[in-house]
């Protein structure tokens, strides 16, 4: 009796024992598989006793190997390496000191102007990189030291640079949703489309966040002092220079465009050219030294433009079509090499840790796949995947009632469980229900993905607090500028700083339920088929049609021509009646129906309904 009841209710057994081990602290790839590799054997021997529900047996272990192969051999999985080690290169080129420097010089005027520019470029270092860690290490090594000097409160500077961080978890190229279209089975192209106006929505609102800090809160956020503005002022001649380039979008936009075409993709043409036409200017005013602009307008461009030249290299190439995701990693790869070689940057010592830490990463996720897959195959087997779908597609409230729930589950399995391993264990189980409910996969993804990036800012386990607690200083220590004596940032600071954080995007995740538009439109503008009109050509030689007189207008070939009429008259031998030649009397041929029904005019051939072969 009790041997019967574990065997019908296998799969919850199963679920349950998977969340025990990784709860106990166990590798996930050896939990997975550990798990999947036990639970077979228990199955195999209660399958007689299960009514059904198991179908396991020995055998099926023969397609573990081809399971292994389809791992290692998926090309989109490959788009991973080439963009951890784009953005490992990128981090040590240089590009996001520059990038913080320059920023924060920028908005230095303005109060809480360094976490606008720790922003800004977290969004930046995200469309480039992909890697959380590489960005929340990057700024937290950078801007922390520069804002505890100028006096910003060490919660909301926290806060920021590991919220920025995040935005590598859902801004393109995110390493999470190349996962994620894997694992739904959708295009990783329109997943980037689908995903990047909530990312920029959700930088937007941190952005608003410190706006309004810094009213309620100003002494938490001081302005930079004038003396710390190295790079002087002079913001008109970037105005100015901005209004060029947008001019040279409109202008060019309109030149490209066809009013009613699809796809034409003139808008990333012209903001291409755009960015290009700026990028020029800035170079031949400093290498000419015109000084038509000024040193912080100058700087600007110029270190700005190489990071969006990038993301245009491997985002815009990706959404023009001209390159796979893949292929997009493979050319940001080699451009990240390129402008680390420029910056005087790039070293064998930069490209082994690189590799290194690429082939670690790229190691980790395929021994998580690999288990996924040995933990996949028995929970298949005992019809786990129609547990879970019964279960989730019954949830009241239809579709907003199942997002609402796993959005609930995966936010508090974030708290134990890193986003790969959410990615591997939990959304093969819930992509079967969500697809059954008719929900659109990429926007349940968009979903996922920044539901996903809170697993790394909630505490206790939050992986960018982990990562900003490793460089942010522990102990009292003299700045180097000032030479005043600092406090360290508490491990109590960093937590209190994401808390607000979490909970924006918590409201985002809500806002991308509410409003499904600000990823459905990775489809394009609908088309109205009201008004199509289909013609079907003439065709030449055929006698006019298949409905004129004489069929098609093939000459009868040996028998009698196919009657005048309407209708459809091929001219076929009669289909009423005994075939001719497999039952009825040889003799003459039979002649066909002298009427409008299925004649092709053709005799039968010779033994098979025409006269006896050899008469």
């Amino acid at each position: 009796m009790l041997l019967e009841l574990i065997a019908t209710n296998m799969a919850p057994i199963m679920f349950v024992s998977l969340i025990v081990f990784l709860l106990l602290g166990y590798p996930v790839a050896f939990s997975l598989a550990a798990n999947g590799l036990v639970f077979f054997i228990i199955g195999v021997e209660l399958a007689p006793l299960s009514g059904g529900s198991i179908n396991l047996s020995w055998p099926l272990l023969n397609a573990m190997p081809e399971r292994f192969w389809g791992v290692l051999s998926n090309e989109t999985l490959l788009a991973i390496p080439f963009f951890t080690f784009m953005g490992i290169v990128l981090e040590k080129s240089g590009m996001a000191e520059d990038l913080l420097d320059t920023i924060g010089q920028l908005f230095g005027p303005v109060r809480g102007g360094l976490a606008y520019a720790v922003i800004i470029v977290g969004a930046l270092l995200a469309a480039t990189t992909g890697v959380v860690a590489a960005s929340v290490i990057a700024m937290g090594l950078i801007s922390l030291p520069i804002m505890l000097r100028y006096g910003y409160d060490r919660r909301i500077a926290s806060g920021v640079i590991a919220a920025s961080g995040t935005l590598a978890q859902i801004i393109p190229p995110s390493l999470v949703l190349i996962v994620l279209a894997d694992q739904l089975g959708r295009s990783v192209g329109d997943m980037y489309k689908g995903a990047l106006i909530p990312g920029l929505v959700l930088t937007g609102i941190y952005l608003g966040y410190v706006a309004v800090m810094s009213i309620v809160r100003p002494a938490a956020m001081p302005a930079l002092p004038k003396e710390a503005r190295t790079l002087g002022s002079g913001v008109t001649s970037l105005f100015v220079v901005l209004a060029i380039g947008i001019a040279t979008f409109f202008a060019t936009y309109n030149w490209l465009h066809v009013p009613d075409a699809r796809d034409s993709n003139a808008d990333i043409l012209a903001a291409a050219l755009a960015v290009v036409v700026i990028y020029v200017i800035a170079l031949i005013d400093k290498g000419t030294h015109l000084n038509r602009m000024s040193r912080l307008a100058q700087q600007v461009v110029i270190v700005l433009i190489p990071p969006l030249a990038l993301i245009f290299l491997v985002l815009g190439t990706i959404f023009l079509g001209v390159a796979t995701p893949t292929e997009g990693g493979a050319m940001g790869a080699v451009g990240a090499l390129i402008l680390s070689g420029v910056k005087k940057r790039l070293s064998m010592h930069v490209v082994r840790e690189a590799l290194a830490a690429t082939t670690r990463l790229s190691a980790f996720v395929m021994f998580i796949l690999l288990g996924a897959r040995v933990f996949s195959l028995t929970f298949y087997g005992v019809n786990g995947h129609l547990w879970v779908e019964h279960l989730l597609v019954s949830l009241p409230g239809g579709e907003m009632g199942f997002l609402i729930v796993v959005s609930l589950l995966v936010f508090f399995l974030a708290f134990f469980l890193d986003f790969f391993e959410l990615a591997f264990i939990i959304v093969p189980l819930l992509a079967p229900a969500a697809e059954k409910l008719g929900i659109d996969l990429i926007w349940f993804g968009v979903i996922l993905g920044v539901n996903m990036q809170t697993s790394f800012m909630h505490p206790p386990f939050g992986f960018a607090l982990f990562f900003l607690r490793s460089v942010a200083p522990k102990n009292p220590y003299v700045d180097k500028v000032t030479g005043q004596l600092t406090d360290p940032v508490k491990t109590s600071q960093i937590y209190w700083g994401a808390v607000p954080f979490v909970f924006i995007q918590i409201v985002m995740i809500a806002v991308v339920i509410a409003f499904p538009q600000m990823v459905m439109h990775y489809k394009g503008n609908p088309v109205d088929v009201s008004n199509v009109e289909i013609t079907l050509p003439g065709m030449p030689g055929l006698g006019g049609g298949l409905g004129a007189p004489g069929g098609m207008g093939l000459p009868p070939i040996g028998g009698q021509p196919a009657a005048p009429g309407g209708g459809l008259s091929l001219g076929a031998p009669s289909l009423g009646g005994p075939p001719p030649g497999l039952g009825a009397p040889t003799g003459n041929p039979q002649q066909p129906p002298q009427g409008g029904g299925a004649s092709l005019g053709i005799p039968a051939p010779m033994g098979l309904g025409g006269a006896p072969i050899g008469n």
